[in-house]
């Protein structure tokens, strides 16, 4: 397994262990408070609210994710492309999150887990092997092309977001996560917002 996936794979599963253990107080400090809601907002809760998750499940689909796309694209890009790419897209979902939930859907909960860093990992994943197949976990038979992929997880995740349907997920920090893999993408592509080379 590539460097950086490893390591955050085992930084997400030791701050779970603390999360056994510290209890409540952790994500009181850590998860990403939207402003106005009975928790209080930090900067740094921008990332650290990623690396924080509600149940072994939760964690364990979020890392199966980082493993299945994020290794990929470490071994085609450098270290430290790959690892700018996760964290804007982490930065990028809480600030979607923040933004849409808290000010226009007026949201107190916490958001927490990796899934900001993961969908910008599956839309950069998308980006760069756009043939490559993806097989549902509990349907194995349905095999999709990744760029359908993400463009049909779009679209629901923007639905059910826009419904509130499915309460308890953070749908819109799920969409930032995909801006953010793909104003990464763009980045270091040389490439502005719309597209446009860099002077």
């Amino acid at each position: 397994m590539p460097p950086i996936t490893l390591i955050l794979i085992l930084l997400n599963v030791l701050v779970y262990v603390l999360e056994l253990v510290t209890g409540p107080e952790i994500i009181r400090i850590f998860a990403l408070w939207p402003p106005g809601s009975d928790g209080t907002f930090h900067l740094w809760q921008l990332v650290t609210y990623s690396f924080l998750h509600g149940s072994l499940t939760h964690l364990g689909f979020n890392m199966f994710a980082v493993w299945m796309f994020g290794a990929e694209l470490e071994r085609r890009w450098n270290d430290l492309r790959y690892l700018l790419t996760y964290l804007l897209s982490v930065v990028v979902a809480a600030m979607t999150q923040i933004a849409v939930s808290g000010y226009f859907l007026h949201s107190s909960s916490p958001v927490i887990g990796a899934s900001g860093g993961v969908f910008g990992l599956l839309l950069a994943y998308a980006l760069y092997f756009p043939r490559s197949v993806v097989s549902i976990i509990f349907l194995p038979f349905i095999r999709i092309p990744a760029r359908l992929f993400v463009l049909g997880y779009g679209v629901v995740e923007l639905v059910l977001g826009l419904t509130s349907t499915d309460a308890g997920v953070a749908h819109f920090a799920h969409l930032g996560g995909l801006f953010g893999g793909w104003l990464g993408v763009q980045y270091f592509r040389g490439r502005g917002l719309f597209g446009k080379r860099r002077s």
